[in-house]
């Protein structure tokens, strides 16, 4: 799995850290981060409800090789 977030797209509402605290995090000025270790989503089953939780729709989710 691969996990992108548009950060020129992200405003900061935090959804996905919500959805998905084991997965995504807020940075020092309130955006959307990945934690250390999860850019691959850890197998974490929310993080593609927490892509769609997000309003601006600023992070994809993939399937590697596809």
């Amino acid at each position: 799995m691969h996990i992108d977030i548009n950060h020129d797209v992200c405003v900061g509402a935090g959804q996905c850290a919500l959805a998905a605290p084991s997965v995504f995090t807020q940075d020092d000025d309130g955006f959307s981060a990945l934690l250390p270790g999860r850019e691959d989503g850890g197998g974490d089953p929310m993080v593609r409800e927490a892509a769609r939780a997000c309003p601006v729709s600023a992070i994809t989710v993939s399937v590697e090789g596809s």
